[in-house]
Formats: structure tokens, sequence, C-alpha cells
């Protein structure tokens, strides 16, 4: 009988993630942490960072005083693409991820709300696009 090492074998089941996938992923992180970055310098509060419904996922939630943003942040080679990259199916999610963000969070349903994108390219200073679509979508 062979000895093991009392490591549990991979399950088969198990898909490991392709490598475009993963890097996608870490591009996404490292974009909404600039994006954080950003907002905080211009005077925003962060409330929630990926927060995740079962209708869509909302890549940060900030507030400056009696505004709520719910903002996409999109991470392209040029600030151009990353202006075309949310789709209207897209905003539809967010819309509906806000709405239960502000179900979990009443104490914020009375400010002013706003949906924005911040743009993020390779050697780009942010791009910070105010009210970049809106609820009537």
């Amino acid at each position: 009988m062979a000895k093991t090492d009392g490591a549990t074998p991979p399950d088969p089941s198990t898909k490991l993630a392709a490598p475009e996938r993963v890097a996608a992923f870490q591009t996404g992180l490292s974009a909404e942490t600039r994006a954080a970055a950003f907002l905080m310098a211009k005077g925003y509060r962060i409330l929630a960072k990926r927060f995740k419904t079962p209708y869509g996922e909302i890549d940060l939630v900030v507030k400056k005083r009696n505004l709520i943003a719910f903002i996409e942040v999109k991470a392209r080679a040029r600030l151009d693409d990353a202006a075309y990259a949310v789709t209207p199916r897209q905003q539809a999610r967010i819309i509906d991820a806000a709405q239960a963000w502000l179900m979990a969070h009443p104490e914020h349903a009375e400010f002013e709300l706003r949906f924005d994108a911040i743009l993020i390219a390779p050697r780009r200073l942010p791009r910070h696009l105010l009210a970049a679509f809106d609820a009537s979508v």
C-alpha cells in the first residue's frame, strides 16, 4: 500500500479557470482598486465593493454628502473602448442590483442616486463619467 502525504486529491469535477479568465478577473480587481482610490481622493466614501445580488453585481457603492453613486468600473486597453463596454443589458442588471442594495440599506433611501462609470486604461488617469446612465433604461 502506497503512503500518502495526507493531501486530498483534486476533485475531477472541479474545473480550473482558464488563464484568460484569471487574468481578466485580476485586471478587474486592479481596476476597481484604482477606481476606489481615485474616488476617495475626490472626497467619496466607499460604502461597498463588489456588492453581489441574484440580479447582478455593483463594483462600487460610494457616498458623498447626500449622494449615493453606484459605480461600474470598466478596464480596457483604451478609455474609448471602456466607455462602450457598459451595455444596456448590463445597465439593467446594475439598476436591479442597486434596488437590492437600497432595500438592504434603507437609511440611504432618501439620498440622491446616480449611476456612474469609471473608465480605466493603462498609463491613463481614470475617467469618471457622472450619470453615465439612469434608471429609466
